[in-house]
């Protein structure tokens, strides 16, 4: 046999090999994908997984293989290991029958936010929109993810959309509405969330928005009714507890609204959650109102734990840290109603060597009028009276409150005024009292004070 021929024989075999290597995968292939459909269905899932494994182990740019395993390990309850399969099926954007885009895209972008990637939901949506324009929820949905960004056009924008290609989506007539009222138009917000409860009475999504709006207008109670009623959507609840606290804690019921705060920490599903964080951060805030100061350490601790520099929480660290080796100023901060008034009539009479007259109770700590205590100076002098407002609120003092104070010594005939503060006053406030007989004494001056002073003398 010439060597022509030989090497035509050993070309012809070769190709022959590759050809039956290449149909019988092509047969092999699809029956071993089937095989993973069929223990999905059949809730057989380690074994789904474990076929998946090994087609992948020998071909991992298998994108249907790969595919299968991301849908065993959803229907296993393994979502951030479905997540992490369906990224890398998402890199090479190849779809076929095994692997539908629609279906793809819409739960690739559902675990995105569940795994709090809301940028690459949006992208999602976006898609989404294009391959099925006559589908109003991916509208809505990628006007939440606009909102949730602060693009309150382009939400807007969308969910306009999403109620034109959908008269009857009563969520979209509810988000429309409460992004209406958040630009001030009043009457077409109503009219969105009336629509939207109109479409769905028990549409939970709608009272939630609706007990917002009721919330900016400064009507509690019928606030609270409306977040009661979203109470019963277990993916609102948190939300709507933490507004009912709100709304709670603006109509000055501290009491109730740390009831409404723990609730919603008990409904927590993850201590990294923004409404997780928020519950704690206004429970603190609750809890530094009442004066208890070791509690709201606790919280602002948990919060700088999940994630720090989170709004001005450190801050409030740094700012009360040293009450744990500044016991005066603890007593100061935290001290009841009566314990607080002896605190300040020390300081009075020991720091400042005035005897008080009278004392009254404020929202931000006392005032007191007092007039100077030596007897024998002022034997044959009438007292000159002072007026002095004891501060134990965290915020800074404005020029705003110097101000009302001024007005209020000229009301009471009183020249003569002093500030007393456990923070520090505004560049305005110092501005303001410069020239006027009213005396600031700030967080420093403070500390001194008690320090040099006897604060239960009395007692």
């Amino acid at each position: 046999m010439s060597p022509i021929v030989i090497a035509f024989i050993l070309i012809f075999g070769t190709v022959v090999v590759v050809l039956f290597i290449f149909l019988l995968k092509s047969v092999i292939a699809p029956k071993r994908i089937e095989g993973i459909v069929r223990l999905i269905k059949a809730e057989k899932y380690s074994q789904a997984i474990k076929l998946a494994k090994t087609i992948l182990a020998k071909n991992p740019r298998d994108a249907e293989a790969r595919y299968m395993l991301g849908k065993a390990y959803l229907a296993d309850g393994k979502d951030e290991l479905a997540l992490m399969e369906f990224k890398t099926v998402n890199a090479t954007a190849v779809f076929s029958k095994t692997i539908p885009e629609k279906e793809f895209r819409k739960t690739i972008a559902q675990l995105f936010l569940k795994f709090n990637q809301p940028d690459e939901a949006l992208k999602e949506y976006l898609l989404l929109v294009k391959l099925e324009p006559f589908q109003a929820e991916h509208y809505y949905n990628a006007g939440v993810l606009f909102e949730q960004r602060n693009n309150g056009d382009q939400a807007m924008a969308y969910y306009k959309k999403a109620v034109e290609t959908n008269p009857k989506h009563a969520d979209a007539h509810a988000a429309l509405g409460l992004l209406l009222f958040k630009h001030n138009q009043f009457n077409e917000a109503r009219q969105e969330i009336t629509t939207a409860l109109k479409l769905d009475p028990k549409n939970t999504r709608a009272y939630f928005y609706q007990g917002k709006i009721l919330r900016k207008i400064h009507d509690y109670a019928n606030a609270l009714t409306s977040f009661e009623k979203a109470l019963r959507d277990p993916e609102l609840k948190q939300k709507a507890l933490i507004e009912r606290g709100c709304c709670y804690m603006e109509a000055n019921n501290l009491e109730k609204a740390i009831v409404e705060f723990e609730r919603a920490l008990s409904s927590s599903q993850s201590n990294s959650s923004n409404e997780t964080l928020h519950a704690r951060y206004f429970l603190a805030a609750c809890y530094e109102k009442t004066r208890d100061i070791d509690k709201a350490l606790t919280q602002w601790e948990e919060i700088n734990k999940a994630r720090r520099n989170f709004r001005d929480v450190g801050e409030k660290l740094n700012q009360y840290q040293e009450l744990r080796s500044n016991d005066h100023m603890k007593e100061y901060l935290t001290a009841g109603k009566d314990d607080f008034f002896a605190i300040c009539e020390a300081l009075a009479n020991q720091a400042l060597e005035l005897s008080m007259q009278e004392i009254h109770e404020t929202k931000y700590g006392c005032f007191m009028i007092a007039v100077e205590d030596d007897p024998e100076k002022w034997r044959n002098v009438k007292k000159m009276p002072r007026l002095i407002h004891f501060f134990r609120d965290p915020e800074p003092i404005e020029d705003s409150f110097i101000r009302m104070v001024q007005e209020d010594m000229k009301r009471r005939n009183i020249i003569r005024g002093i500030i007393i503060t456990s923070s520090g006053f505004s560049r305005g406030a110092h501005q303001y009292a410069e020239n006027r007989p009213i005396e600031l004494i700030g967080k420093e001056k403070l500390e001194q004070m008690l320090a040099s002073t006897n604060i239960f003398a009395k007692k």
